[in-house]
């Protein structure tokens, strides 16, 4: 009877990509990763934790991440009687044998498998192979047989996977490129503005250059409009360089110049580094809510009965509520009987109000832009230039204290998601396109975003309901595990740097499937210009060595679009 069964594919069927072979498969599971050898005349110390391997199967190329390394041998006993050293001889030739590397190797998806070759040339296809995504890519949800070769993955396997920054991808855009491949990993900028996504990593390993680089595609592609609230002044006109010479590159209104508006809260400070603002920001007294004064408790030390006594001044004064409080802070009449009198007419403690007045006090002398009435509506304004499509860069200057911070991007946020959220649920109702999404970007986002304030701010509620209303959130943090669990499992993609605090590891892969072999990958991070990325906008986890961004060049591709920007229609009516 004839042997029917397809036969293994030899080492000459895989053609060119068989002068990158690495090994054979000799065991594992696809849970936990697959065991494969490497061949006695493949370079172990040129294989590194996080490079890209193909496998081949019978009807299918799998392809995955290295996650592992260790030694092993046939013989145990040759771990408790080496070779002598001076017997250089003898350790050649166990190399190989013997003794031998194991690679783990945790396979992710099944590649589009290229047509295997027989003896004739003819190619030999699988009629029976599973259905494929359009992209052709499936999740692997089986695993090669034993002893099938373990290649480098080429260039083509990784355009395959990730995509290509050309006319067929008009939405991917180039980030960086694997650990020592020349091919470069697009990011689809659509599916990375569906959701919130996160820029984590200690202080020093490249958030900022990484988030720069993010908001230029955006931008670049029209994938999405930004806000972002500027705390150190890198994204607008210009930021810092990653190195320590001291140097300076291109913000986002140098390379973008007429789609790209600097709002400032610190006029002074922005003249002084010849910076001209399209607008100045004031915030009226009027337009701080109790709301806004919750998100500072940590940063003025507010009781939880002075953040009561805010809610019962509201509810006596209304939206005229700070202003009143700071005249009678500043009213050298405010005597202690005053002071007993106004506690008892809203039933507030003596002694908490007295403290929340001298906060309230302190807090209103250090944001100068704190004004009883405002010269032009800032909200209306920001309304405006992204009504138009414009991306907004909000600078702080010299007004970069954290209260500042805080109190400004939660009031203008605030005010900004309400206007999405009644223009999406006026659009639903008419069956109009939805609002061009908006990327709002926030520095420190621990503190918008810890497990006590998550519930109460308006950054949690875009983080869990944003995707309703078209608003997402992209957070840059070195810290977190100080944010909500909740909210962090609503991340969609998280770009992850080089993290050395095991709580933050440990929160930052939380939910994340194969969490253990990223914990490794994750842990032999350089501390520059590499990253981790996984979640939503990606096929399977990455690590890359970010794209270089400073040079003319760099600034060539960056600033001149490849795409035109999708078109606001109608914003705002």
């Amino acid at each position: 009877m004839e042997d029917i069964r397809k036969p293994e594919p030899t080492f000459e069927d895989l053609g060119p990509a068989a002068a990158a072979r690495l090994g054979a498969v000799i065991g594992g599971s696809l849970e936990k990763g697959l065991e494969v050898r490497l061949d006695p005349d493949a370079s172990l110390e040129d294989v590194r934790v996080g490079h890209y391997v193909a496998i081949q199967g019978q009807s299918a190329r799998f392809f995955g991440m290295i996650t592992d390394i260790s030694l092993d041998a046939l013989d145990e006993r040759l771990a408790k009687t080496p070779p002598d050293r001076a017997d250089s001889f003898s350790a050649r030739v166990l190399a190989g044998t013997a003794t031998f590397a194991v690679l783990k190797v945790v396979p992710s998806l099944m590649l589009p498998s290229p047509a295997l070759r027989g003896s004739t040339g003819s190619p030999r296809t699988d009629s029976t192979a599973a259905p494929r995504t359009d992209s052709g890519l499936q999740p692997a949800r089986t695993i090669p047989a034993h002893f099938a070769p373990v290649l480098k993955a080429s260039a083509q396997d990784v355009e395959v996977v990730f995509g290509a920054e050309d006319a067929k991808h008009p939405r991917h855009f180039t980030v960086g490129t694997p650990l020592e491949m020349e091919v470069q990993v697009a990011l689809d900028l659509g599916k990375f503005t569906e959701r919130s996504n996160g820029v984590f990593g200690k202080s020093g390993t490249g958030k900022t250059f990484l988030t720069r680089l993010l908001l230029i595609g955006i931008l670049q592609k029209g994938a999405a409009t930004n806000l972002v609230f500027d705390m150190h002044n890198e994204y607008g006109w210009e930021g810092s360089s990653e190195g320590r010479d001291g140097r300076t590159v291109k913000g986002l209104k140098q390379l973008f110049p007429s789609r790209v508006a600097i709002f400032s809260l610190d006029e002074a400070s922005s003249r002084r580094r010849k910076v001209q603002p399209d607008f100045v920001v004031e915030i009226g007294y009027s337009d701080i809510e109790p709301e806004d004064i919750v998100t500072l408790r940590e940063t003025l030390d507010l009781t939880q009965p002075m953040l009561d006594s805010v809610q019962l001044l509201a509810r006596r004064y209304g939206r005229g509520w700070l202003k009143e409080v700071l005249a009678e802070a500043a009213a050298e009449q405010t005597t202690r009987e005053r002071l007993r009198e106004l506690a008892g007419g809203i039933e507030a403690h003596e002694s908490a109000l007295a403290g929340l007045f001298r906060r309230l006090q302190g807090l209103a002398g250090r944001c100068p832009f704190l004004v009883p009435e405002p010269r032009d509506n800032a909200v209306q304004r920001l309304l405006d230039y992204l009504q138009r499509g414009t991306h907004v860069v909000l600078e702080f200057g010299g007004h970069s204290s954290l209260e500042a911070y805080i109190l400004v991007a939660n009031v203008l946020t605030r005010r900004i998601f309400d206007r999405y959220k009644k223009l999406t649920e006026e659009r639903q109702g008419t069956g109009a396109p939805r609002p061009q999404p908006l990327m709002i970007t926030i520095e420190e986002a621990h503190k918008f975003l810890s497990p006590e304030l998550a519930h109460q701010t308006i950054f949690g509620t875009i983080a869990r309901e944003g995707r309703k209303y078209n608003v997402a959130l992209l957070v840059i943090d070195q810290r977190p595990s100080a944010i909500d669990g909740e909210v962090l499992s609503q991340v969609g993609t998280k770009i992850v740097c080089q993290l050395d605090n095991e709580r933050d590891v440990e929160a930052v892969l939380a939910g994340a499937s194969g969490r253990s072999e990223l914990r490794g990958v994750l842990a032999k991070l350089d501390s520059k210009q590499q990253a981790l990325m996984f979640g939503h906008a990606l096929p399977m986890p990455v690590v890359v060595r970010v794209r270089d961004y400073g040079s003319p060049e760099s600034y060539k591709s960056l600033g001149e679009p490849t795409a035109p920007a999708a078109s606001v229609r109608d914003l705002f009516p």
